[in-house]
């Protein structure tokens, strides 16, 4: 079964994963959050296995965007996931749907342990 990777073409850290992915023969599907949004069902899927807060990528450019009164307003997984819908580049990226869990970011180590 191939992985599914979420992300964003343009941004470093998925084209690190997606290189790892490709040099290590991983066969996967990726979807861009810019051509296929994320749904609230996904989100719900995700926060089953890791933390709304572990989703929202509190280091990007697109929380720092958001306004204080906003960014103070993501206090739960309603409040997170309503944020994370309207914008889906603060979902940490890649996100990968593997068979032993949800991953977050990249690390060659995890990828190592967790995907070969």
């Amino acid at each position: 079964m191939a992985l599914q990777v979420y992300g964003i073409k343009n941004c470093n850290t998925v084209k690190k994963a997606l290189t790892w992915l490709d040099e290590n023969k991983v066969d996967y599907t990726f979807h861009d959050y810019k051509k296929e949004p994320t749904t609230l069902q996904q989100l719900e899927t995700w926060e089953k296995e890791v933390s709304w807060e572990s989703l929202v990528n509190k280091k990007g450019t697109t929380w720092r965007k958001l306004s204080s009164e906003d960014q103070a307003a993501v206090v739960d997984a309603d409040s997170a996931n309503k944020v994370l819908l309207n914008n889906n580049s603060m979902i940490k990226r890649p996100l990968i749907e593997s068979p032993k869990g949800i991953i977050l970011g990249f690390d060659e180590e995890e990828y190592r342990a967790k995907l070969k």
